[in-house]
């Protein structure tokens, strides 16, 4: 079975061709006026809730010869590398 037509893919080479592309056009970043007023007031409110987190770890003593790192509880659930334990 032979085709005279011209295969669609034949038109592109390998790096033309648009499923291939690897480059994609940056959104540009959303500054936070443009955000609607409920998104604002829940980056507000994040952003005061880690306040909250950072004070409360800087007021904890420091541990002798402990695990190091983060407290794990500082979120008031267990943590390690991100993910929540439950006993």
């Amino acid at each position: 079975m032979t085709h005279d037509q011209k295969e669609p893919t034949a038109s592109y080479s390998q790096s033309e061709a648009p499923s291939l592309k690897t480059e994609t056009a940056a959104e540009p970043k959303k500054r936070f006026e443009d955000l609607p007023p409920a998104a604002q007031r829940a980056l507000l409110e994040a952003d005061e809730r880690r306040k909250q987190i950072d004070a409360k770890q800087d007021a904890m003593p420091d541990e002798i010869n402990g695990r190091g790192g983060l407290e794990p509880t500082r979120y008031d659930d267990w943590e390690i590398k991100g993910l929540t334990v439950d006993f």
